[in-house]
């Protein structure tokens, strides 16, 4: 054989090999920040503006996007299962106790899909859309904002069992807490900040009912007194009261304030200020906000990487609360 036709031959046989390498070689889809750049770029800002006209038009609302994607991502990963509506197949997460008449903006979530499947159908995930709208939520009511890691994919299923076991509850001990976000990937650390989250929002009277008539010495008297005006010992389970007493509209960090002055609404917003390990983070983010939001922000995109389905794991539901 000639030198002409040999190096040829040898080039031919290397690709070859190379090829078959690959595709035997385990691939791993990883999400990306620009995982739509191409496919369908407008999705971004088309979800943006959907999530601040819902928060324009309820400030609330901003709390409740924070709190869906954490009830998401906490039950099978961040897959859009407590989106599922109940069939015969499926026990829905909303159904769930953490979540029944009590996790809000579903349809939020649905009316940013709709904008999106208007400008690429069939592209974008629910379970992006619902990683995105926690980040243009906290944006809208003046908190941080981080680059969202995007490509994941929707189930076809959802655990009402899972969510009633790894939720973590308002009456939660801190040992529990730490335990449960531990088991999902994030530092104590993590959990502090990311119970910031309550700097927004409302609470219904029968999950802190406990607390405002324990007496512990863990609870400023005064705040306990103002708060059972609205929460009566065997009443108005539903009435609503701020978990942030100063600013419950803002995100801003009030909340671990509220803390160290023994003004947490939750029990398991009190024992993160108790005494224990997590007091020091505690006061660490009542003196520095730019510290709270910073590490927010770095949370929120840890709590997205939980358990994501990617490549051609889970589907692209056309309707997020249904199977297509």
């Amino acid at each position: 054989m000639d030198s002409a036709s040999f190096f040829p031959n040898i080039i031919a046989a290397i690709s070859v090999f190379l090829l078959l390498l690959i595709s035997h070689t385990p691939c791993e889809a990883q999400l990306s920040t620009t995982f739509y750049s191409n496919t369908c770029p407008n999705a971004l800002t088309a979800i943006r503006t959907s999530i601040r006209q819902a928060v324009s038009r309820e400030r609330r609302m901003a709390g409740s996007l924070i709190r869906l994607h954490f009830h998401d991502c906490f039950v099978q990963g961040c897959d859009a299962s407590i989106l599922l509506d109940e069939t015969p197949s499926i026990q829905s997460e909303k159904t769930a106790f953490p979540n029944t008449n009590s996790a809000r903006g579903y349809e939020v979530i649905e009316a940013a899909k709709r904008e999106v499947e208007k400008i690429c159908p069939g592209v974008v995930s629910c379970a992006d859309i619902i990683t995105l709208a926690a980040r243009d939520a906290s944006a809208a009511v003046g908190g941080p904002s981080w680059n969202v890691k995007l490509g994941r994919r929707d189930s076809t299923t959802a655990s009402r069992s899972l969510a009633n076991t790894d939720l973590p509850g308002p009456a939660s001990d801190l040992r529990t807490l730490i335990s449960s976000f531990a088991n999902k990937g994030l530092a104590a650390r993590d959990m502090v900040a990311l119970s910031g989250a309550h700097t927004l929002g409302q609470s219904q009277c029968f999950l802190f009912r406990d607390r405002i008539y324990s007496n512990e010495t863990n609870i400023d008297a005064g705040f306990a007194s103002t708060r059972r005006r609205q929460c009566p010992t065997n009443s108005g389970d539903s009435n609503l009261a701020p978990l942030d007493l100063v600013t419950p509209n803002s995100f801003d960090n009030n909340y671990y304030k509220n803390l160290m002055q023994r003004k947490g609404l939750l029990q398991s917003d009190q024992i993160l200020f108790s005494g224990d390990s997590t007091d020091s983070i505690v006061s660490e983010y009542s003196r520095n906000q730019k510290t709270f939001l910073s590490d927010f922000g770095n949370a929120m995109i840890k709590m997205g990487d939980i358990e994501p389905l990617t490549g051609q794991n889970g589907i692209i539901r056309r309707i997020c609360s249904a199977i297509n």
